[in-house]
């Protein structure tokens, strides 16, 4: 069996518009994922920023409990 031509010109026409749209398609799916990842980042960042406030925090804290313990001791 035999496709009719406009079936078969149709398919082509699909595959090359494929092909066509790859380029830009491929540049927006990078673009994406790269924005994904900085966006991970830039969180993963503020998260180690908040744990060295803490333990900076928590090491201030501490330090005069330290010294009168030295003090006694």
């Amino acid at each position: 069996m035999r496709l009719p031509r406009s079936r078969v010109l149709s398919h082509v026409g699909r595959r090359v518009d494929v092909v066509r749209r790859w380029p830009a398609d491929s540049q927006q799916r990078s673009r994406r994922n790269a924005m994904i990842a900085s966006t991970a980042l830039a969180q993963r960042r503020a998260d180690l920023e908040d744990v060295e406030e803490f333990l900076a925090a928590l090491g201030r804290d501490r330090a005069p409990e330290v010294a009168a313990h030295a003090a006694h001791g």
